[in-house]
């Protein structure tokens, strides 16, 4: 009997076990030739494939999942147009600078060119949406290929990689001793690093003593703050300072919501009259009106803090510092504790933040406090706010997509934890709802997910509902279904001419739309909600079965607005 060393093993064989060699444990995609052997593979060298119904939705969980775990999330796809679905995936984790790697089959490389099935010059059409992108041309370069855009995808500055691997290549053999060889080589060589800039002790006494003689300093913080798990540190600087804070949408809860400093209730007063603004983890881009007036005052001093060199001198701010926001963090409370200063509760500055906090939050409240039914949109976002609440620890993950839907939500729904929050981001993507809850469900296994969704949002991957059924996942989606886009027909009457005017206008759907009842296709439980007794009945049962779950909530059509805050540019 021959010697198990001698014995054959192919590229599939080898990448599986490379990659879980490199502490992969979960992969998101969808299988076909010729990469369904692939998927096999890893499936029995201990690494666990979630399987989708597109490959959008999976690259949109692979994206989520590099960013929730801080490692890169692993996405799988056929050739051709296998390849050109994932990019949604990838270009998502590019804008949002989260680590993933989308790894494709490609056509044995002998008939390129010659319109082999499903032939694409891949490794071209990924250039424009990835950091880095690499082809195994022989089964040797698998290993070396594999380590290198793993390590790219999460240094410097995280974000997409991509890995091709020719057919012909995944059927090429090497001996298990030689594949163990390669592997281990691989692993050994790998030398890659994006170091940033050392920051000088200098630069950190220079922002602490701008933050010191500031009359209106505001801290902001977002997703890279919390990528960088820097929420201990944001903690200790926030209560040391007394500054107030102002995350982004999912920069919320790396202090709770419901903090005495948090300015998020006070938002346009804080970004308008602040006069020195410490910027963690956060771009200057259209989330934070890219630092400019007349949102911002024309003399606002931006103390930059980013992991990339490039970034901070784009937006070339007063005083740049750059690194990874939990070591910068560290370096500012080491400075303040040396030579400690605290506003103070009685500080103009924060009394006018948290009068006007209190002012917005009543204002609020007297809104939330009606049950409206039919329902608008604050009816039910307030039951669900008190639902998920009444939860306690560990915090839900909470994803959220949608005009309307997400706006609202996040202005009413109270995050308390750290990256338990998952919406349109920096892209303002929509359709990642179900990838989303996925990615969250098997990244943080203890915690419920929670989706807040659009009926438009929802209908870009509603069939994934079946992928929630199939692995059991805890996840409940709660769909606003207004019926359209942006809710009922807006159109004016100028507008509803022409041979087709009788048409559905192109925002609208189905009217009452029955939702709920796909997923009971599929075994899960379904709601139909019109009333808060029978929403609140829903989340009740729901949260605590922790199934795959989709409520229903029927919304007034004519509740929301045209395109949520951003109707100006439509």
């Amino acid at each position: 009997m021959a010697d198990s060393h001698e014995t054959l093993v192919d590229g599939n064989f080898l990448a599986a076990k490379c990659l879980g060699r490199c502490g992969v444990t979960h992969m998101f995609g969808v299988v076909g030739i010729p990469v369904t052997s692939l998927a096999n593979r890893a499936v029995s060298l201990g690494i666990r494939f979630l399987a989708f119904h597109n490959e959008q939705s999976a690259g949109y969980a692979a994206s989520a999942y590099g960013y929730l775990t801080g490692r890169p999330g692993l996405l799988l796809t056929v050739s051709g147009p296998g390849c050109v679905h994932g990019l949604a995936g990838l270009s998502n984790a590019m804008a949002n600078t989260w680590p993933m790697v989308m790894i494709s089959g490609s056509c044995d490389q002998n008939d390129a060119g010659h319109g082999d099935f499903q032939e694409l010059d891949q490794i071209e059409t990924v250039k424009p949406f990835s950091k880095f992108s690499v082809k195994a041309r022989n089964i040797k370069d698998i290993p070396n290929c594999i380590v290198q855009v793993l390590d790219r995808a999460g240094s410097g500055r995280p974000g997409g990689c991509y890995l091709d691997l020719p057919s012909d290549v995944l059927h090429q053999g090497v001996t298990e001793l030689e594949a163990e060889r390669l592997i281990s080589t691989a692993l050994s060589s790998s030398k890659w690093s994006e170091s940033g800039n050392v920051i000088g002790s200098s630069e950190i006494e220079r922002a602490v003593e701008l933050l010191r003689n500031a009359e209106r300093p505001l801290i902001v913080f977002g997703k890279g703050a919390a990528y960088a798990r820097a929420e201990d540190e944001i903690r200790k600087f926030v209560e040391r300072t007394g500054i107030p804070f102002l995350p982004t949408p999912m920069g919320k809860g790396l202090l709770p919501d419901s903090h005495e400093l948090a300015a998020s209730a006070a938002r346009s007063l804080a970004i308008g009259k602040c006069d020195v603004a410490l910027v963690v983890g956060a771009r200057l881009n259209w989330l934070l009106h890219f630092g400019e007036p007349p949102k911002w005052s024309k003399d606002v001093k931006f103390i930059l803090v980013d992991v990339c060199k490039d970034e901070i001198e784009l937006r070339k701010p007063h005083l740049g510092l750059v690194g990874d926001a939990k070591r910068v963090l560290e370096l500012l409370n080491k400075e303040i504790k040396e030579d400690p200063f605290c506003l103070g509760k009685s500080h103009p500055w924060v009394e006018a933040i948290s009068k006007k906090v209190k002012e917005n939050v009543s204002r609020m409240e007297v809104q939330l406090s009606k049950d409206v039914v039919p329902f608008n949109f604050l009816t039910p976002m307030r039951i669900i706010r008190d639902a998920i609440l009444g939860l306690g620890g560990p915090a839900p993950v909470v994803v959220s997509e949608g005009a309307n839907t997400m706006d609202v939500g996040r202005a009413v729904l109270v995050q308390t934890e750290a990256r338990t929050r998952l919406d349109a981001g920096t892209w303002g993507t929509m359709g990642v709802g179900l990838g989303y809850c996925v990615a969250a469900a098997v990244a943080e296994p203890g915690r419920l997910v929670i989706a807040v969704e659009g009926d438009s949002g929802f209908g870009f991957s509603a069939m994934e509902v079946e992928t929630l059924v199939r692995y059991q996942l805890p996840v409940v989606v709660i769909v606003f279904n207004n019926g359209g886009v942006y809710g009922g027909d807006r159109r004016g009457p100028e507008e509803i001419t022409g041979p087709f005017k009788d048409d559905p206008a192109p925002t609208s759907f189905v009217p009452g739309a029955a939702y709920h009842t796909l997923i009971e296709a599929f075994g899960g439980k379904g709601y139909l909600v019109e009333t808060p007794y029978e929403l609140k009945y829903a989340l009740t049962e729901s949260f605590s079965s922790r199934k795959p779950s989709v409520i229903n909530v029927i919304i007034d059509p004519y509740a929301g607005a045209e395109s949520g805050r951003l109707q100006h540019k439509n």
